[in-house]
Parts: C-alpha cells; sequence; structure tokens
C-alpha cells in the first residue's frame, strides 16, 4: 500500500437495498448489497420495514465489503454515503452509520447525491467499458426518478427534463401489478416482451412540451385496456401476455427516446449515458444501441450491477469529492428530497 491510495468506503441505503463497497483510486475493490425480499408481498416498498431491514443489515454487509476487499477499516480514506434522494427513515440509517464510522476513524465524510452517483458510475474504472467525455446527456431512469441531465463534469450537471408525476420506474411496474404480475413486475414485463409481438396493441404516447416527461396518464390508458378486455375475455391476459408486454415496453420505449432525440437537436451532444435501475432493461439497452447507428450517437450502457441501487457509483463519486477535498460537515443529515 502506498501514499496515493485513496480507500472510499461508500454505503447506499436510499430506498430498500442495503449496500457497501469499497473502491481504490477508481477501482472497485468489493460492491455488496442485501435486498429485501419482505416488500413482495405488499407489491411494493414498504418505508418503515425498509428502514428496519437497512438496521439489521447494514453492519454485516459493511463487514462483508471489507472482508472482500482485504483491508482493514483504520486503512480506509473516507466513508461515503447517501444523503438523498430517497426514503428519509432508509437514508438515516446510513447516514448515522457513516457519520459515527468517519467519526470513529478520525476521517473524512462525503455526502454524494444518489442521481448524480448513478450517472457517475460511468466512470468506475472497468475493464471493456469505455467513459464518456465531457460534456454528454444522461438519460437517469428508475422507480422514482426520469430525468434527462446536461453532465459539463463531474459534478456539472443540469436537470434538462423530468417527470411532471411518475418515474419510468413505477410505470413498469404499475403496468405489471395491473395484469397480476408479482413485485418487482419491471423485469418481467421485459422477460416477457422478449417474445412479444411489440404492434399487437397499441397504447398512447403523453403529450408533453419541452423535454419533460409524463407516465400517470400512460397507466391509466393501461388500467383501463385491461379492464376492458378482461372484461370481455376473463383469460385475456393469460392468452395475450407476452403481446402486451412488448407492446406496453415499446411504447415506453419510444416515450424515451423520443425526448432524447429532441434532447440532442436542442442541445447538439450526441454522447448519450443511461443510469439507474430501469437502464438495466434490455429493450432499452437494444434501443440506444440502434441509435449509434441510426442517428450518429456514441452511447454508454454501464455494467449490469452498476446500474441499480448500489454502493459502488456512491464510491466513485466519493471518489471524485475527495479529490476536490469536498468534505461533509458531521452535522449534516439526511434529505428525502435532495436536488443536484
Amino acid at each position: 500500500m502506498t501514499e496515493q491510495n485513496i480507500y472510499i468506503l461508500a454505503i447506499e441505503s436510499s430506498c430498500d437495498d442495503t449496500a457497501a463497497a469499497v473502491l481504490c483510486n477508481g477501482r472497485i475493490l468489493s460492491n455488496i448489497v442485501a435486498t429485501q425480499e419482505v416488500h413482495q408481498q405488499y407489491g411494493g416498498v414498504v418505508p418503515e420495514l425498509a428502514s428496519r431491514a437497512h438496521q439489521q443489515n447494514i453492519v454485516p454487509v459493511i463487514h462483508q465489503a471489507l472482508k472482500k476487499a482485504n483491508i482493514d477499516k483504520n486503512a480506509l480514506s473516507a466513508i461515503a454515503f447517501t444523503r438523498g434522494p430517497g426514503l428519509l427513515g432508509s437514508l438515516l440509517v446510513g447516514t448515522s452509520f457513516a457519520k459515527s464510522l468517519a467519526m470513529g476513524l478520525r476521517i473524512p465524510l462525503i455526502e454524494i447525491n444518489h442521481m448524480q452517483a448513478h450517472i457517475l458510475a460511468h466512470f468506475i474504472e472497468e475493464d471493456g467499458f469505455e467513459k464518456p467525455t465531457f460534456p454528454f446527456l444522461a438519460l437517469t431512469i428508475s422507480g422514482g426518478h426520469t430525468q434527462i441531465v446536461k453532465v459539463s463534469d463531474y459534478f456539472e450537471m443540469e436537470v434538462i427534463g423530468t417527470t411532471t408525476d411518475d418515474a419510468v420506474g413505477e410505470a413498469f411496474d404499475k403496468s405489471a401489478k395491473i395484469m397480476g404480475l408479482p413485485y418487482p413486475g419491471g423485469p418481467l414485463i421485459d422477460k416477457y416482451a422478449k417474445e412479444g409481438n411489440p404492434k399487437a396493441f397499441k397504447f398512447p404516447k403523453p403529450k408533453v412540451k419541452g423535454l419533460d416527461f409524463s407516465f400517470s396518464g400512460f397507466k391509466t390508458a393501461v388500467l383501463y385496456f385491461i379492464q376492458k378486455q378482461t372484461k370481455e375475455n376473463p383469460n385475456f391476459i393469460e392468452e395475450n401476455l407476452k403481446d402486451i408486454c412488448a407492446s406496453i415496453q415499446s411504447t415506453i420505449i419510444a416515450i424515451l427516446m423520443d425526448k432524447l432525440k429532441l434532447a440532442v437537436k436542442e442541445t447538439g451532444i450526441k454522447q448519450i449515458a443511461i443510469g439507474g435501475g430501469v437502464s438495466a432493461n434490455s429493450g432499452i439497452r437494444n434501443a440506444l444501441k440502434e441509435a449509434e447507428t441510426k442517428y450518429g450517437w456514441t452511447t454508454f450502457i454501464p455494467k449490469f450491477e452498476y446500474t441499480t441501487d448500489n454502493a459502488a457509483m456512491i464510491a466513485i463519486a466519493g471518489h471524485y469529492k475527495f479529490l476536490k477535498k469536498d468534505f461533509s460537515d458531521f452535522s449534516t443529515t439526511a434529505q428525502a428530497r435532495y436536488k443536484f
């Protein structure tokens, strides 16, 4: 171990996954995630149960991250943690633990914006993955957010488009729930869509001006469609599941791509990077790859494990803040609504 080595322990607890990672000079040494299966029976994340599970998981997850990285906690250079946005109870667990550990080890504390971290995941040193150059456009899509961000530097980001109501991840999950699929339903829609006909059924695309999104009307359209069809044929979903999923997915992808094309036209930037849990969707990934040939874009898709909520992305954001000596005060508190 040399003096120039920067070891960052990162903690992520914004929703229902407890995660810890150790990073050395931009390269991930460990990335541990504990998922919470308790929410499946409720069809969505229950905040109180999530925060309790974080309390149970955070110590063993951090212990495992340090063990896998094969370093002692006394070798750490700083502790990075998710300050927000997210569920307040969940954030409080990670924030409190990070502050206590940093204080005990007498090392710097670094607060991270969860959504910025999704974008900065592209800068993790990973073999076989290229990094975008500034400026680029980032499409951050998850269960709670849908944003187009103009990224001019590591922490110089401007949201130029956002959802006016629901996020794209919720549109996937709620559509799946309407069809009786278990939570989380987004990955199941992606799975069944691969074998379905995307033009079998037509769903409306919301008309929203500029670069903003709206998905509440789309969800309502799916609900009314399913109600109407199952009234006429109780077996409609079972008989047409793959085609319904393919049609829903293709419509959502079209909504996203229309806005991206407009963003490229308005900014002149043809580098597109995606992040967030929904960026794991194979249909969205394929559409972006096709756009490289069709529109001359350069697209960046992160490693699968860095798309959903994870601590590796918190660690790389912490690394760049550490280089700037942008440290947090120990009086800092969690923020459910934490803007760029």
